[in-house]
């Protein structure tokens, strides 16, 4: 991966100039003639609130100058993203199959079991279908390659975007209808949108077929599994 201009995507070798500690001089962009990249001096909190509101310019710097081969070990953050996400997701199917059970403070060791069970099923067949089906719909509709470089950077890109899954972690300590397991869900599906434009550069409405696509064939998958569970 490279450097990229945060306004239009094109490439740059250099994002700024140190001329001492402190003291830099941000590059302009040869394309668009913007600068490159203004959210080097920018908080963090920008930079949240700009993936919040789903900006491009936002996944483009995260994506391409921070999360960078040269300046970052990218196997291990793939490694330890792969890992949050799916114990987010593990965290998800608890939640649903609390609300399902009904929220009874005594539960037996079989209940225990099962619910474990069912949420390990949902978390590994849930997840490779949605891989599966998003890469293949990429190929497909965005005639991107299969390549191992091109399987890490939608990798990457998708277990980056779907950051919104975090937000579960605040029904540990308040209680929630289950809707908003599903609210979350569709800010990640746009999430994932955005990034997946950012790093294929290709038109909004495949992306989104895309995108919907791989999500789609994991909730009926899952639910596949949540019926096949309520009739035993």
């Amino acid at each position: 991966m490279e450097y990229r201009c945060v306004k239009c995507g094109f490439r740059i070798k250099t994002l700024f100039v140190q001329y001492s500690p402190g003291n830099i001089r941000l590059m302009k962009c040869e394309n668009c003639r913007a600068v490159a990249d203004e959210y080097i001096e920018c908080e963090i909190m920008i930079l949240l609130i700009d993936l919040i509101l789903h900006k491009p310019q936002a996944y483009r710097h995260l994506l391409y100058n921070v999360l960078n081969s040269e300046t970052v070990n990218l196997k291990g953050i793939l490694w330890k993203s792969t890992v949050g996400f799916l114990l987010l997701d593990a965290y998800r199917s608890l939640l649903l199959s609390r609300s399902n059970e009904g929220q009874s403070s005594s539960m037996s060791f079989s209940l225990l079991a099962w619910i474990f069970q069912k949420m390990l099923k949902d978390v590994v067949l849930g997840n490779v279908m949605f891989l599966g089906v998003f890469l293949h719909a990429s190929r497909i509709l965005l005639n991107t390659s299969a390549g191992a470089s091109s399987f890490k950077d939608f990798l990457l890109a998708v277990l980056i975007s779907s950051y919104f899954k975090i937000f579960l972690v605040a029904m540990m300590v308040w209680n929630f209808p289950s809707s908003v397991i599903y609210i979350i869900d569709l800010f990640v599906l746009s999430s994932n949108t955005v990034a997946l434009k950012v790093i294929t550069e290709s038109a909004m409405n495949r992306i989104l077929g895309v995108c919907l696509v791989a999500h789609a064939v994991k909730f009926f998958v899952v639910q596949g599994l949540e019926l096949r569970y309520l009739r035993y």
